[in-house]
């Protein structure tokens, strides 16, 4: 018999089947456990400085991002999944993203599907070899193993992916958070436009 649980339930027995809800038009649930980026949490991720301190001194810590993880244990052979929501916005002309991340366990890959909005999926390994793919609802992006991924909102209103990854893979965020990523995205002439990171070494 199959069992339902609250989202964001931890399960004592990784192999019980259960159940979980949320909303694919907003990818929000009210169990699910929830974490927020702010703009205060981002520094020295967003190429233009100025701009960013700028944000800040002004009294603006605009919500980025947030996602939903749904309450998959961590442990090989349980695959984890969640929601992913980042807001319509820019940094000078950066647009809002998420931080990004490689993998702990470097070859796992993961896919996301877009529920709504538009928006990029910016992806390399460290190897050098970088990808970008843009989003669309209906549209699934594979992120191959080895490949640190961040999501990008291009658009005017909030970017919903939903997500699958192997539940070990764990987050990585280390070399993100002193190197950034070796292209950014901004506006340019009202599009987006993929440039060579000023601040990457």
């Amino acid at each position: 018999m199959t069992q339902t649980h609250a989202i964001g339930t931890k399960l004592s027995n990784p192999l019980t089947p259960f159940t979980l809800y949320f909303s694919l038009n907003n990818g929000l649930s009210d169990a699910a456990p929830s974490l927020k980026r702010h703009l205060s949490k981002m520094k020295g991720m967003y190429a233009d400085d100025e701009a960013f301190d700028r944000l800040l001194a002004e009294g603006a810590d605009p919500l980025l991002y947030e996602f939903h993880e749904l309450g998959i244990p961590e442990s090989d052979g349980n695959l984890a999944f969640g929601t992913s929501i980042v807001y319509p916005g820019k940094v000078g002309d950066e647009y809002y993203m998420t931080k990004g991340h490689f993998h702990t366990i470097l070859d796992t890959a993961e896919v996301y599907y877009c529920i709504g909005g538009k928006g990029m999926m910016l992806m390399e390994n460290p190897e050098g070899d970088w990808d970008v793919q843009e989003f669309a609802p209906g549209k699934a992006v594979y992120v191959p193993g080895r490949y640190a991924h961040r999501s990008i909102n291009t658009g005017h209103e909030p970017l919903i992916t939903f997500y699958v990854f192997r539940a070990d893979a764990g987050h990585d965020y280390g070399s993100i958070e002193t190197k950034g990523y070796r292209k950014i995205v901004v506006e340019r002439d009202g599009k987006p436009a993929v440039l060579d990171n000023p601040k990457w070494k």
